[in-house]
């Protein structure tokens, strides 16, 4: 029992010196014909399987094709959906002691300059295009733009690129605290940042986060849904299935139908997804005649996930379900619910500290609070980034001197360690495991004519958890309608981050200082005092 909302990790665990490439080539060692990456398109004829064997041929194919083009230390960005090759990617970037730089297949021109721009990126591997979204085009628009970048790569040319890894080329040393990744998130600022993830990081907790966890055995397969660009996708299910020898299973995209036949057809162990996701395999009318007697265990997090939606998942699917917490600057698992947890502790908390970290619940004076009290929940261990990229001063704020990471979350603990998320000090809203930042769609509406004044914020939502919604003050001489705010929108965001619920209004509440209450338009919102 806790005196204090403080409490390490279980203890009996031992920190190692993995990278990702040693994962990989420790796997091919021990389990060269297993299979290890099975592409998850819905025609099974078209499944393309990879051996762990065959997969470090191709890895290492790669990164000395890679070597060819950039040198150890640069960096690389990858721009697709789910596919192998970003999978052969990531672990061809370890291997050659470059860095990747994933990106949101999602985002439109305005977005990628930025992240290629600021991650001073010397190469970006694409797809031609990706559900509307024309990358080649967009990327070829911009390229003046970016004058550290000096190769790109399609991977519908992938096979000629990999031949071109000459055998002879030596592939380089890397240490475990070398920089694996950068991943892009924001802060309150609204301008995205580049966090940068190290090889010790990541590759531990993958080990402790997901094999730990779920036991997963060698041959097993985990089924994963989430985004590549996503930790869930590139660190924990990736790289999980490496370290069990297991087979990692991955579709193009999610869908419910999709994700409920691969369970089957491939006889997945593992699976789960954002309750975005986990809602829509439930109401999908695949599930009652889908046999799902390999699957063990579930997982969700990503947001914030209802009790009642633990327990229809549990019911629905007949086994437990765990929940993660999870921050991209942490590598990204915090603390984890058990297997052997209560039904009540698997739908009501985020579970205790993951092995070798740390938790604690400060008050905003920076003292841990008693058991039961919420503050700000902050993390320190070796799963902490290693800042944001070319930005000491947000490095600094978010890392305090004493090594804590502060999530910026309000969460509590018990007197038994368990942590339950009760909301946010940062205004992000989680749509369907995504984050969308306020500031920078405000900061679109403010370039329309017509907007005076601009306030977003995350609505309760059934099916995405949240939705966005704009709150908008017109200017007195000007008049438009939704639609032509949308269309504005999605000229210069992602899909995901246009607004879906419009609310015109004539002011704002405010505080002492004049700053918006956001929480007040959310709160009159739901309330039903303001149309929408």
């Amino acid at each position: 029992m806790v005196a204090t909302s403080y409490r390490a990790g279980e203890p009996g665990e031992e920190l190692l010196d993995e990278t990702v490439g040693s994962l990989l080539r420790r796997a091919a060692r021990l389990a060269p014909d297993t299979v290890a990456l099975v592409e998850g398109v819905p025609d099974p004829a078209g499944r393309r399987r990879w051996t762990y064997a065959g997969l470090l041929d191709e890895a290492e194919r790669a990164a000395r094709a890679l070597l060819g083009h950039f040198s150890a230390g640069e960096r690389v960005a990858v721009w697709a959906n789910n596919i192998p090759e970003w999978v052969i990617l990531e672990l061809a970037a370890a291997l050659a002691d470059i860095t990747l730089v994933t990106v949101n297949p999602a985002l439109r021109e305005a977005e990628l300059r930025h992240v290629l721009g600021h991650s001073r990126a010397a190469g970006v591997f694409l797809r031609r295009e990706y559900r509307g979204n024309p990358m080649a085009r967009t990327l070829a628009g911009i390229r003046a733009d970016l004058p550290d970048l000096r190769t790109n790569v399609l991977f519908e040319d992938w096979a000629e690129f990999c031949a071109e890894g000459s055998p002879d080329r030596a592939l380089p040393e890397v240490d475990a605290s070398s920089p694996a990744q950068i991943q892009y998130t924001s802060g309150t600022t609204g301008v995205p940042k580049g966090v940068v993830l190290h090889h010790r990081g990541i590759t531990n907790n993958a080990r402790l986060a997901y094999v730990r966890t779920f036991g997963l055995r060698p041959g097993e397969a985990a089924l994963n849904p989430m985004p590549l660009f996503h930790t869930a996708g590139c660190v924990l299910a990736t790289l999980a299935s490496i370290i069990s020898l297991g087979t990692h299973v991955l579709p193009p995209h999610f869908e419910p139908g999709l994700m409920l036949e691969l369970t089957e057809s491939e006889s997945c162990v593992v699976m789960g997804g954002v309750p975005t996701m986990l809602i829509a395999m439930l109401e999908h009318p695949a599930l009652p005649r889908t046999d799902l007697s390999s699957l063990r265990y579930m997982l969700s997090g990503g947001a914030s996930v209802p009790p009642e939606l633990v327990r229809r998942i549990e019911q629905a699917f007949g086994v437990p379900m765990a929940i993660i917490y999870a921050q991209t600057e942490a590598s990204p698992g915090i603390t984890i619910t058990r297997l052997d947890d209560t039904p009540d502790d698997r739908a009501h908390t985020v579970g205790r500290p993951l092995p070798l970290t740390e938790v604690k619940i400060v008050d905003a004076a920076g003292t841990v609070v008693p058991p039961g009290v919420t503050g700000e929940l902050c993390t320190r261990g070796y799963h902490v980034m290693t800042g944001y990229l070319d930005a000491p001063d947000a490095t600094a704020a978010a890392v305090d001197a004493d090594g804590w990471l502060h999530t910026g979350d309000l969460a509590s603990m018990d007197e038994r360690g368990y942590c339950r998320i009760d909301g946010r000090l940062k205004d992000m809203i989680i749509r369907g495991g995504e984050n969308i930042y306020p500031r920078e769609i405000e900061q679109v509406l403010a370039e329309h004519p017509a907007v005076g004044e601009a306030a977003v914020v995350g609505v309760p939502d059934p099916v995405w958890g949240e939705r966005v919604a704009a709150f908008i003050r017109l200017n007195s001489d000007h008049t438009v309608g939704e639609k032509e705010l949308f269309d504005h929108v999605r000229a210069h965001l992602a899909p995901h981050k246009t607004p879906r619920t419009w609310v015109f209004v004539d002011g704002f509440p405010l505080t002492g200082s004049g700053k918006i209450r956001k929480n007040a338009l959310r709160e009159d919102y739901v309330a039903g005092r303001l149309p929408g």
